[in-house]
């Protein structure tokens, strides 16, 4: 009994993956705001602990300089 031919198979074609598009790339200004930010927190929280800020040692001036250092370390997450 002859052997059958069989289907032919297509050949395979090597789709090149797609063009990578442009990367993103943050602001300069967003680097500047994000540390400084961060830094002012610092100076804030700094301040509050030696008494150097009006109204004496209050909690708003620690949670204030808290929440900035935060907002930093956030935008943190957007930078490319």
């Amino acid at each position: 009994m002859p052997k059958s031919k069989g289907r032919r198979r297509p050949s395979r074609t090597v789709t090149p993956p797609p063009a990578h598009k442009d990367t993103k790339v943050s602001p300069a200004w967003y680097v500047f705001l994000m540390f400084g930010l961060m830094a002012v927190g610092v100076v804030v929280i700094i301040l509050n602990y030696i008494g150097a800020v009006p109204g004496g040692q209050q909690s708003r001036y620690l949670y204030s300089g808290l929440g900035a250092i935060g907002i930093g370390f956030m935008m943190t997450l957007n930078y490319h």
